[in-house]
């Protein structure tokens, strides 16, 4: 990364530790932040996030993954903040995934997070049966937190139906076409996958 970029910081315990490593750097950049844990964490450790109105574009976005599947699908949203990772994801020039070698799934797995509107929850809920609220207060945005428990043999066809359902703000589902590269740590080996090359 390079002093003057634009860059999109994600959320969770792996952006956690970039953070640290950006501070130690002391890169010169314009960051904008996914959630205000990572804003809040980021000014912590003296580095300046910009409010993320007047840009329309990022160079690059860092975030981590709940699971990562060999095919370059994602399960993001476990903090609840995937509604605003989605949108910094999708602004960027370069999306850069970070894990460790556990989250590497030969398949997704259930619960796929959701974001959704309350106005006329009860009915959203019965249209995305099995899906369950989590207690856990309002997103930064004011939706509300829940996780879907049903099949997922289909990424595609399930982000296409959550994508398309009423009262859904945003799910946890991120299509291989998002994303750039994917870092995996492996003990102390980094390896670089591209979307959809992951072994």
């Amino acid at each position: 990364m390079k002093d003057g970029m634009r860059v999109g910081l994600g959320t969770g315990s792996t952006v956690a530790y970039l953070l640290a490593e950006l501070a130690a750097r002391d890169v010169k950049a314009t960051y904008v932040a996914s959630s205000p844990r990572t804003e809040e964490a980021a000014r912590a450790l003296g580095i300046s996030v910009e409010p993320f109105f007047t840009l329309d574009e990022l160079d690059i976005a860092i975030d981590g993954a709940d699971q990562i599947a060999s095919d370059g699908w994602l399960i993001k949203g476990g903090g609840g903040a995937h509604t605003r990772e989605k949108i910094v994801a999708s602004c960027a020039e370069r999306f850069v995934v970070i894990a460790d070698a556990r989250k590497i799934v030969s398949s997704l797995c259930a619960p796929v997070p959701l974001e959704l509107l309350a106005f006329g929850l009860a009915a959203t809920l019965r249209h995305l049966e099995p899906t369950v609220l989590r207690d856990t207060p309002r997103s930064p945005d004011g939706g509300l937190i829940a996780d879907y428990y049903g099949d997922l043999a289909d990424p595609a066809a399930l982000c296409a139906r959550l994508s398309s359902t009423p009262g859904v703000l945003e799910h946890g589902l991120f299509a291989p076409a998002l994303g750039s590269e994917i870092l995996v740590g492996r003990g102390d080996i980094v390896q670089r996958f591209s979307f959809g090359g992951i072994e």
